[in-house]
């Protein structure tokens, strides 16, 4: 596989799955073939002390194949995809400037939209701007706002639906804030990825499978000292539910317990099921993704071999 194609973008490999799909696994055996250098895109693995209740690769693991962008925030920050979309293009920039080439791996979907498309512009939600807007609802009724946008943003206008007060306001909201159109902002949203692309997506053909596999690792890390971790990130004391890294699967639950709220054997249960329900959302979001070669998580070696193929196969 050449690491720049015909049109002279330079290759990327994204490598997309749920949660215990084995994706970690095949990228270090990818490494070993292939000139590639990992970068993570998983939103729970950027935390530093949160190891062993993401499943973070290990010590050794790492040492055979680096992660990048892994540990690069503390718990009580937090971390957009705009900043992701950032920080991995400056990583997949090195790699390719070393002539190696960039391989992506997780399951933290919205990154890797992100990252292919780009995100628009708009400004954040403004609750003084909302309330005018509300306001003006009530005393005119939501028909004259939306001839009020059809007059501002008439490409808008024409695809929210006056019966739609949220949207119908979120799109007044970013031309009063801005003074720009939502039209006009994410016309500038498509800044697409400038490389050529293989995506990949590794899942069992049978839910079971990944169901049994969510179980079986939760217990392990609950071996291997998770309830430990969670105590000493719990005992800091500054952080709390509302940050995203305690809102990741397991740890969430985990609070809850160290907090008194649920029992052990509880805490278990719903972490199970968190996971499992995690791992449903990120195979509906790739079902629905285009351009994905899928491969069988059941059987790792065939997967590995229909991925080298693929690569092999694509032209440049």
């Amino acid at each position: 596989m050449s690491e720049t194609s015909k049109a002279g973008r330079p290759k990327a490999i994204f490598l997309m799955g749920p949660t215990a799909s084995g994706k970690t696994a095949l990228a270090m055996a990818l490494r070993q073939q292939l000139p590639v250098e990992l970068i993570s895109v998983d939103s729970a693995l950027i935390y530093r002390g949160m190891d062993i209740g993401t499943a973070k690769p290990s010590a050794e693991e790492l040492a055979l194949a680096p992660h990048r962008l892994l540990n690069i925030r503390d718990p009580a920050e937090t971390y957009s995809a705009a900043e992701f979309r950032r920080d991995a293009l400056a990583e997949m920039a090195e790699i390719t400037e070393s002539g190696r080439i960039p391989l992506l791996v997780g399951g933290t979907m919205l990154y890797y939209k992100a990252l292919l498309e780009g995100l628009s512009p708009l400004p954040p939600a403004d609750p003084e701007v909302r309330q005018r807007i509300e306001q003006q609802a009530s005393e005119r009724g939501w028909d004259a706002l939306h001839r009020q946008l059809c007059e501002l943003d008439p490409v808008a206008g024409n695809r929210i639906h006056p019966n739609d007060p949220q949207r119908l306001s979120r799109a007044l909201e970013v031309f009063f804030i801005s003074g720009k159109t939502l039209t006009e902002l994410t016309k500038t949203s498509g800044e697409a990825l400038p490389y050529d692309v293989l995506q990949f997506a590794i899942a069992p053909q049978h839910r079971e499978v990944i169901h049994q596999r969510i179980e079986l690792r939760f217990h392990q890390m609950l071996a291997s000292g998770f309830e430990a971790e969670a105590r000493a990130l719990y005992a800091r004391g500054d952080l709390h539910t509302d940050l995203p890294s305690i809102r990741c699967v397991g740890y969430r639950q985990m609070w809850s317990f160290l907090a008194g709220e649920i029992d052990y054997d509880d805490m278990v249960y719903r972490g199970i099921c968190a996971t499992r329900q995690l791992a449903k959302r990120q195979i509906t979001w790739l079902r629905g993704w285009k351009d994905v070669h899928w491969l069988d998580s059941e059987q790792p070696d065939a997967a590995c071999d229909t991925l080298l193929q693929v690569l092999s196969a694509k032209p440049g």
